[in-house]
Formats: structure tokens, sequence, C-alpha cells
């Protein structure tokens, strides 16, 4: 049944505010997920164990992509790194997929990072040189 009412902005609805149709229900998740009820509640979580393993790995992945932009960004902008710069970044990227760390020493970073505390800071050095770089690059008028 259609009603109209003024609004504030003098604008009527003429259409009702529910549809004809009738509630749609959806199915469970584990239904969803083809698990039945006896499955569902048989499955169980990882453990903390498992979680701690997959939280390491994937600090070890997020700290060798980090590595690899840094490469890339400089590619890109076109800026030349040093050769110690490229040899510290294929040395902890190495160890890091080796070892699952950068450094032996618990004393120079956190316990479960990958980087130590230098290394780190020495990254970011290198990313900002790139970025600094990059944008006086990009000040300087081409050619045209």
């Amino acid at each position: 049944m259609a009603f109209k009412t003024p609004s504030k902005t003098g604008m009527t609805r003429s259409k009702p505010l529910q549809s004809k149709a009738g509630l749609q229900t959806r199915k469970p998740m584990q239904a969803q997920a083809g698990l039945t009820k006896k499955a569902a509640f048989s499955a169980k979580p990882p453990s903390p164990l498992d979680q701690i393993k997959a939280q390491k790995k994937a600090l070890q992945a997020a700290t060798i992509r980090a590595l690899e932009k840094a490469r890339r960004e400089a590619a890109e902008q076109g800026v030349a790194l040093s050769e110690w710069e490229n040899e510290f970044i294929e040395g902890v990227s190495e160890r890091v997929k080796t070892y699952g760390r950068a450094f032996a020493d618990p004393d120079k970073g956190a316990m479960n990072g990958t980087l130590s505390m230098r290394q780190g800071q020495k990254l970011k050095e290198i990313r900002k040189k790139v970025q600094a770089k990059g944008a006086q690059n990009h000040d300087e008028p081409g050619e045209e």
C-alpha cells in the first residue's frame, strides 16, 4: 500500500517502505563452506605454536618485500645505489631467507624481529635517499 507523507523538503513518498518479497534467510557458514555440523565443531583451531610460526613467516616475507621494494624503487627512480647498499640489501635478504632473521645477537633487536635496530635504520636511510633523489629528478626540467 502506497502512502504519501509530506517531508521537510516538500517531497513525498509514493512507494511503500517494505518490499512485497519475503525475507530471505542465509545459510549458516558451515553449510556455505560445505561442512556438516559435526565437521564444523570437530575442526580444531591452530595451536599457539602454529600461530607463532605463521606470524614469523609473515614477518619474514614482509621484511623481504620491504628490501626488494627499496631496490625496485631505486631502479624505477633511476637512483644508483652504492656497492655497499646493494650488498646490504642482498646480504640481509639472504640471511632472512636462510635463518629467519638477519642478526644473531638478541640485544641488538627485538626477539621476534627479523632486522636489528641498526639494519632497520639503514633500510630507512636507503629508502629516504631514493625518495629524495627521485623527487629531485622529477623537479628538474625535462627535455622538450
